[in-house]
């Protein structure tokens, strides 16, 4: 018996494509019919997404992936989240007066990551030139793209604050004076002819990697990285503790970055193995709540009912509390993940799973972690708040706030790419002149306490919340997957996850079920504050499970239908046959494939 779905499950042999927004899924797909593979067609929707949902994401920003080469037959990680700049200390921010790091302005950026993330996978892993993949993103900031009704809420809420005080901002975000109307055609020349002049850098070599190199040089040690240094000399701008404030980085820091290739961080639960990145992303909480759920008979429950919400929920809480304790860049502190990920460390941990919610955020001890177990939680009480605030990603949040996008991609040889790029969306700063973009506000998600993993520091990562997933099925490349939502991303793909595994749900029904996600622990972004024993559903999942849900202690709001969660999903069977799967809400993602 077919099963109903919003859509239908996208099924094909030569390629599939699924993003965040339609434009960029049929431009992805449009370079696999040009004999692109799945890389290619990744980098050029990449930058499509930067001028169709800048509001999301931006060149400015930050770009992780996980994915599988069927030439190099093997699962690597692309890590282009950049790392703090030089200047960028504890004792400087606190001299600025400043206790958290703003969520926006020039003292919240780290270097920026994507570009060079896009190019290294064009290098690398792709087989196009950089005029191939930048030219979609030029026609639709040269001739125009379709502005999403939420895009032009978003500038119409900050017109009159960028009019004040992101005079830049303002002329490319409000040509004219008026926020761009829903749906009507907008144009952002001057990042059109950023990305011309970084074809032409490219074009003044021959041989294509020595092109993309090219590219990356005019970004990083050239034209770009000289206009963002120029501008920071000089600029102090209004960000959100209310004051205004000069930023760090400098062109040498641009200068002494490039991105890198990493091996996924993995855990194997029954026949799958669920491949992420390491812990200066939030992946590993994924991983660590399926070794805590590895013990329940989730297949044995209503995968809408409130026993599997109120058992993901709570395995999800005690995750997320060792995020905030033990995760950051493993380049500066040592991340017990292998003994977090341990059967006897989740046998413990799962015995804290009642028929209660849980209110307290518990993280566990980790022999020799004494010290850093204190230190956090000390400073997690001293900064404790009400009212979460967390990176929003649907109708029911603020409209000030930015977020991230989604693209999956399989083609017809097999390789395939889960990537989750975010960050220099229009509300991070003021549009660098001249370059038509905006930097990131990355660094928000560092503490200005010292001695903890997630501490800042000139060099260091951030912890991201940006998570892309790929997954083996009894040791086969087979399922691309992931979603925007900061914090939330790993609690919407986890119950996707389970759903499809657990309950025989083809991609399409198991994204159009019910979502649901838990503000209990600390937020990574600025203000950093929690709601312990939230929980958000959407109201289709019945007003039994909700009041269900409710007698067990959990405190849930109630989400209108189809407003939480902006997952994609792509499959490879055994036999070759492609599979591809995108989330109805928001009507923007779009899965294609033939």
């Amino acid at each position: 018996m077919t099963e109903f779905t919003t859509r239908p499950e996208i099924l094909g042999t030569f390629g599939v494509f699924t993003s965040t927004h339609w434009i960029a899924s049929a431009v992805g797909m449009s370079i696999l019919e040009k004999g692109g593979n799945a890389f290619d067609a990744a980098v050029a929707a990449g930058f499509v997404l930067q001028i169709v949902e800048p509001h999301l994401c931006g060149p400015g920003g930050d770009m992780p992936a996980v994915l599988y080469s069927k030439k190099k037959d093997r699962i690597e990680v692309i890590c282009a989240q950049a790392p703090a700049p030089s200047g960028a200390t504890i004792e400087h921010y606190t001299a600025e007066g400043l206790k958290l790091i703003p969520g926006d302005g020039l003292l919240a950026t780290v270097i920026p990551g994507a570009f060079d993330g896009w190019m290294l996978m064009l290098r690398d892993y792709g087989t196009m030139t950089v005029r191939e993949v930048l030219e979609p993103a030029i026609y639709y900031a040269e001739h125009g793209h379709p502005v999403l009704p939420r895009v032009s809420a978003t500038i119409k809420v900050l017109g009159d604050f960028f009019e004040k005080e992101w005079p830049t901002s303002f002329e490319t975000w409000m040509p004219g004076g008026a926020a761009p109307g829903p749906h009507s055609n907008f144009r952002n020349p001057i990042l059109a002819d950023t990305w011309k002049r970084i074809i032409a850098a490219a074009e003044a070599k021959s041989g294509r990697e020595e092109q993309v190199q090219a590219a990356r040089d005019a970004f990083y040690r050239g034209f770009v990285a000289e206009a963002i240094e120029g501008y920071l000399q000089t600029a102090e701008v209004m960000d959100a503790s209310g004051h205004r404030h000069k930023g760090v980085l400098t062109a040498e820091d641009m200068a002494n970055w490039q991105a890198t290739i990493e091996a996924p961080q993995t855990y194997d639960y029954h026949d799958w193995t669920v491949a992420k990145t390491a812990a200066w992303g939030q992946g590993p909480v994924l991983l660590q709540s399926l070794a805590l759920l590895k013990g329940f008979d989730l297949a044995a429950m209503d995968p809408a009912g409130p026993d599997f919400v109120h058992t993901v929920v709570e395995a999800m809480k005690l995750a997320f509390a060792d995020r905030e304790v033990y995760y950051g860049d493993p380049k500066f502190s040592q991340v017990p993940t292998e003994y977090l990920l341990s059967d006897g460390y989740n046998v413990e941990r799962r015995r804290l799973i009642s028929n209660e919610a849980s209110h307290d955020l518990r993280p566990g001890r980790v022999p020799g972690y004494d010290h850093q177990y204190d230190l956090t939680l000390a400073m997690l009480d001293e900064m404790s708040g009400k009212g979460a605030v967390y990176e929003p990603t649907m109708a029911h949040l603020s409209e000030k706030r930015g977020d991230t996008v989604h693209i999956d991609v399989i083609d017809r040889w097999g390789n395939m790419v889960s990537t989750t790029p975010s960050g220099g969306w229009l509300q991070s700063s003021p549009i660098v002149p001249g370059l038509g973009f905006c930097l990131n506000s990355r660094a928000q998600m560092f503490w200005l306490k010292p001695g903890l993993p997630t501490s800042l520091a000139p060099g260091k990562r951030p912890r991201t919340t940006l998570t892309p997933s790929l997954a083996l099925h009894e040791g086969r490349p087979t399922l691309a997957f992931g979603t925007p939502g900061g914090d939330q991303q790993d609690q919407w793909q986890l119950p996707f996850f389970l759903r499809y595994v657990h309950h025989g749900k083809n991609l399409q029904a198991a994204i159009d079920m019910p979502l649901f996600h838990t503000s209990h622990f600390p937020g990574s972004f600025f203000p950093r504050t929690s709601s312990p024993g939230e929980v958000m559903v959407e109201s289709n999942i019945g007003n039994p499970a909700i009041e269900k849900l409710r007698r067990r202690g959990h405190k849930v709001t109630v989400a209108d239908p189809w407003t939480v969660g902006r997952l994609t999903a792509a499959r490879r069977d055994k036999d070759g046959l492609l599979r591809a799967a995108a989330t109805p809400r928001l009507m923007q993602a779009y899965a294609v494939g033939r």
